[in-house]
This record gives structure tokens, C-alpha cells and sequence, in this order.
């Protein structure tokens, strides 16, 4: 019908034919994919979800049939118990593998800061022996430098102040 009117499609274009290339190891896989999505990056990149994380099916409320401890259990019940029990030690191993990543989260989050402590103390360090370091520079450029007629007292005190600084220096390091 639609030829009758005389109403056509556009013409698609058609696209460049592109050699067939067979992945010979994973990285080969890695660039032909990297290379197909950056052959149009206009296109959204699919990016998978997270998978999420197993958790145990949850203890029922009612428990339908419980099992006591009469001699007459018949030959079903013993697969029952089983998968009851089977159950039960997943859901200890799941609690169990969840308190010890808390607690190794716990541990790293701990770690974290103390390195965070001990940067700042070696920073308040360096800065506190930079700050020394400009006044004594400071100290040097105010004091007049042609003063030739110093006592004996004087050179004496700038003597020892001088070897003091060297020692907390050394210290320092």
C-alpha cells in the first residue's frame, strides 16, 4: 500500500563492513570492545550494576512442622532436619563472615587514622622547624653585618645559642 501512494522510506547508510577479528587472549577481548564503544562516543556505555550481596533466606516466623522427640519419624523427616540444619550453618557462616569484616573494616578505619594523626604530628614538626628557620633568617638580615667591634660576651651568647639550634636539629631528625 505504501507503494501506491508513493511514499518511500529513506535510505539507511549503509555501514563500513568491518573485518571479522577473533580475540586471541583477553586483552585482545578488552580493546575490540574499547574500540567499538569509542566508535560512536555519543552512545551511553553500559555499565553493569553490582551484583548484590547473598544474604541468607530469613528464619520463618511459624514453624509448621516441628519435630519432636518421639521414636516414630518417619523416613522423610531425616532430609527435612538435614536441610533445616544445613541452613542453620549457612546462616552462622554468613554472621560469622559479616563480624569479621566489620571488624577488619573497623581495623583498617582505625589504621587510617592513626596515619592521619602521625602526618599531621610530622607536619606541626616541619613547620614549627621552618618557622625556626625564618626566624633565624630574619634574625640574621636585621642584625647589622659590618659590626666589627663586638665584645667577647656577646660573640660568646651567639656562640652557644647557634650550637643549641645545630643540637635541635640533629634531634629533629
Amino acid at each position: 500500500m505504501a507503494a501506491e501512494t508513493g511514499a518511500t522510506k529513506p535510505a539507511r547508510p549503509k555501514k563500513d563492513p568491518q573485518p571479522l577479528i577473533i580475540p586471541k587472549n583477553a586483552t585482545d577481548e578488552q580493546r575490540l570492545k574499547l574500540e567499538r564503544l569509542l566508535r560512536n562516543p555519543d552512545k551511553a556505555a553500559p555499565i553493569p550494576e553490582k551484583p548484590k550481596e547473598w544474604t541468607p533466606r530469613s528464619a520463618p516466623e511459624f514453624v509448621r512442622d516441628v519435630m519432636g522427640s518421639s521414636a516414630g519419624a518417619g523416613s522423610g523427616e531425616f532430609h527435612v532436619y538435614r536441610h533445616l540444619r544445613r541452613r542453620e550453618y549457612q546462616r552462622q557462616d554468613f554472621m560469622d563472615s559479616l563480624s569479621e569484616k566489620q571488624k577488619l573494616d573497623d581495623d583498617f578505619q582505625k589504621k587510617l587514622k592513626e596515619n592521619q594523626i602521625q602526618a599531621e604530628e610530622r607536619t606541626a614538626k616541619r613547620r614549627l622547624k621552618r618557622l625556626k628557620m625564618k626566624e633565624k633568617k630574619k634574625m640574621k638580615k636585621a642584625k647589622p653585618e659590618g659590626k666589627a667591634g663586638t665584645t667577647q660576651c656577646e660573640s660568646g651568647q651567639e656562640a652557644e645559642a647557634s650550637a643549641g639550634d645545630s643540637e635541635e636539629e640533629d634531634s629533629d631528625q
